[in-house]
This record gives C-alpha cells, structure tokens and sequence, in this order.
C-alpha cells in the first residue's frame, strides 16, 4: 500500500520543484531592483507551478503546500496569505460552480440539448450547430469546460455516435464520432473564451488584471469577445467538415433519438422552470449589472440563494460540490501568488526589463509577439490555469510597459490565454476527457488544431483587434 502511495515518479515529480525553487531561492545574482522577498516568491511561486504541471499531488494540495511554505519561510505574513481567499473573482468561479449543479441536476442541458438536436440534426453539420447552440445557453451558467463537456455534452454525443454505430474500437470512429468529438472540443474552447464565467480562467485573469489596476467586467469581456467569438464559432464545422469530414454527412435519424431521448424525461418539472428563469435572471443581470451597480459576484449569490430557497439546491449539494471548494483553494492561492510577484517588485523589474531589451520595436510589435509566444508556448503546458498563473502577470506588464491600451492588453491576452487550449490532446481538462474517448487519433488531434490555431489567431489578433478599437477598448 505504502509503494502505491510513494512510488518512485511520486518522488521524482516532487523533487524537481523543489530543487528548481532552492536553486532560484540561493540564486548568487538577483536583480538590485527586485527585494530579497520578491525573489523569494519567485522561487516559490515557480516550484509551485512546476509541481502543478508534474503533479506529485493534486492542484489543491500543491497550492496549499505552496502557501504554508510562503508563510513559514517566505516573504508573507499568514494575515497576507490568506487575504488572497477573500477575493471577490474567487467567489464568483466558487459560485458559478453552484449555479452550474442546478442545471445538471434539474437535466436542463440535456432538455435543451434534445430539443435542438431534434429542429436542427437532420445534417452532421446541423447537429454540430445544435451542439454550439448548447454550449452558448449553458457557458455562462457552467464554469467548468470539463463538467460542460463531460457532463452535459459528451453523453449526447455518444449516443449519436451510437446511433450511426460509429465506435472507436471497430474501425467506424470516421462515421460520424470522430468529426463530433472534434467539433465538440472547438466548440467548447471558443465558448468558454467568450463568457467570463464559463471557465476557471478567466476570472483568474480578471483578478490578475485588477492587480494592474484594470478593470475587467463581464460585460466588457462579452463585448470584446463578441464578434471574433461568433465568427470562430461560425467557421469550426466549416472548416473541420473540409478538413476533417465524417462519411456520414446527412443524419435523418438524429431527431427521432432526440425526440425519443427527450419523451424519456418526460415535460419539464417544476424545478426545470425554475432553474430556467433563474439562469435567464443571472444572465439578463450579468449583462446589465455594471450600468445597475450590481457585480457579477453579487447576482451569482443572489442566483445561489434563490436555487436554495427553492430547494432546486439542497445544502448537501453546496457541500458536495467538490469541484467548487477544490477551486476555492488552488484559485485563491495561484492569484496570491501571482499578484505578491507584482506587489514585491518582480513583474516591474521584469515588464521593464524586456521594454528596454526592445526598444525601438512598436507596442503593436511588441504585443503580437508576446501573444505568439503565449499561444505557442502552451505546448510545454499541461494545465490552462498553471500557463496563466506562470505568464500572465508578466506578459501584461510587458504590454503595458510597451505603451499597449491597457484595457485592450488585458482582454486580449486573457483571450489568448483561453485558445492555446487548440494545441494539444493535453492542453486542458476537456482535452483530455475528449481524446480519451479514443475517437481521434494524436496525429489528427495535433494536425488539426494547428490549423484551427491558426485561424483562431488570425480572428482575434486581426479581426478583434480590430472590434475592440470599434467599441472604444483600444
């Protein structure tokens, strides 16, 4: 039992972290500009992201290490460390979480899921679209990809993966499965980059943000998101059906499952209708809240409260959530982290650093390399929230010390922060539930998110960039 729990790649994974901090920490040059404590949580926060991406232990269970290290022997007072869970970004991922489980429990993503599949699935590519459908309603309302995507979307898929008998395992994966599962994850990596709320790491940028003194709102941030967004989400099952087209191409039966699959759950239940207009609540005050002065944190609570005293959330289900407070603690400890580099003087010395090492390059040079070099560099991540944790801060005061519109710097970068999820089978948690699955081979899965990589970069590097100087971001 002891070998299983402490085996030999258990040891290894947690000793580099730990020698690579010791090295940084007893480093004989540091910069005159940086204080001894800032270099002390620089060797910290970095063995702590090293330890995230070769996980010896759980994300949770890393970042807690990680914050008792900065109190005992680092630069922090335990008064300072644990001010980092009183954030209000922190309590709206937390909160998102809750509002999500009300969703899955009453069966509401799979109702609307049905329904869609059933006016729009005659075609592949028309199921494709109802499963965009899909992920658009619920995003806002789910800030997990991964339970998105595994709980609500990947049960559907199956079994019209079945219904074609389409299987991994028999050689009929290119009849439809694969080209779904493909589309799927696209689909999905573009939404959650559309909603504030429709991932864990966009608040964090949000938070990492305001530590630079800008301030990012969930209307801001579906503003800018918007075209390049729906343009993206228009172009993913036109491009995938040339590049990677199923042989199945028109699916007459899909409605009838549909239809059938939703006669099963019978008509919507009483908490169904009320999670619906709640949900359609929390997203009317999202949208409206900052010209309301109600923040995004405020209505989720309110959203919360009201699924509890409807009893659509019992109590039991606040404190099973097990994804929301394993959040809490890795969420509120990287953003700490991440803003004491700023506070204790590293990311200044190093924002102006790299300014000065390009002097004479434009800021518009400047930002699109730095936004090549986050995409590409996601290759070597394993983690969406560990590359933006690692690079964000840094990067963001690179653009700002460039002369970069801090607002457009910010939204930016935090966009690319969320597409480098097209790069690999390991890029993020959906990655890896959806290539499990066996339907897309490595060769495919990497050749086709190069591509898609590409467009993506072209849409929003280009075409937003040009939105957000539209509507007064730049």
């Amino acid at each position: 039992m002891a070998e299983a729990k402490f085996n030999k790649k258990f040891f290894i994974n947690l000793f580099i972290p730990v020698i690579i901090g010791l090295i940084i920490w007893f480093f004989p040059w540091r910069p005159e500009e940086v204080p001894v404590e800032g270099w002390q949580m620089l060797a910290i926060f970095i063995a702590t992201i090293i330890a995230i991406i070769l996980k010896p232990l759980p994300m949770g269970a890393v970042a807690l290490i990680g914050i008792t290290v900065t109190i005992l022997i680092g630069p922090l007072s335990t008064e300072t460390a644990l001010d980092a869970f009183a954030g209000t970004s922190v309590w709206l991922i937390v909160l998102a979480f809750f509002l999500s489980k009300g969703i899955i429990k009453t069966g509401l993503g799979h109702r609307i899921a049905y329904v869609l599949i059933e006016k729009f699935g005659k075609k592949t590519i028309g199921l494709v679209y109802a499963m965009m459908g899909v992920n658009i309603v619920v995003g806002p309302a789910i800030p997990s990809s991964t339970a998105r995507t595994g709980g609500v979307m990947l049960p559907i898929v199956q079994g019209l993966a079945d219904t074609y008998n389409s299987k991994p395992q028999d050689g009929t994966r290119r009849r439809i499965g694969a080209f779904l599962i493909t589309c799927l994850y696209h689909i999905d990596t573009i939404v959650a980059t559309m909603f504030l709320t429709a991932g864990a790491t966009k608040p964090l940028a949000q938070e990492l943000a305001a530590g630079f003194g800008i301030e990012i709102t969930w209307m801001n941030w579906f503003l800018g998101a918007l075209v390049p967004g729906l343009l993206s989400l228009i172009l993913i099952p036109l491009v995938l059906f040339k590049i990677y087209p199923p042989e199945i191409k028109e699916t007459p039966d899909a409605p009838d499952w549909a239809k059938e699959k939703r006669q099963e759950i019978g008509p919507m239940t009483f908490d169904e209708k009320n999670m619906t207009w709640i949900f359609i609540l929390a997203i009317v005050l999202w949208i409206s809240g900052q010209f309301i002065d109600l923040s995004a944190v405020t209505v989720a609570l309110l959203a919360v409260s009201l699924l509890l005293l409807l009893k659509i959330l019992e109590w039991n289900d606040i404190t099973q959530e097990k994804g929301a407070w394993n959040t809490l603690i890795w969420f509120a400890i990287l953003v700490m982290m991440a803003g004491q580099l700023n506070e204790l003087g590293f990311i200044p010395w190093f924002s102006d650093a790299i300014a000065s090492a390009v002097t004479g390059w434009s800021w518009i040079a400047i930002f699109i390399t730095l936004c090549l070099a986050f995409f590409y560099t996601h290759y070597f991540f394993a983690s969406l929230t560990a590359h933006v944790t690692a690079m964000y801060p840094a990067f963001l005061g690179v653009a700002l010390a460039s002369g970069a519109p801090p607002l457009y710097a910010a939204l930016m970068l935090a966009y690319i922060t969320n597409i480098c999820g097209a790069t690999t089978h390991y890029a993020s948690g959906p990655a890896a539930v959806l290539f499990g699955e066996g339907y897309v081979t490595q060769n495919e899965w990497w050749k086709i998110c190069f591509i898609m990589g590409l467009i993506y970069l072209f849409i929003w590097l280009v075409i937003g960039s040009a939105w957000l100087g539209i509507i007064g971001f730049m």
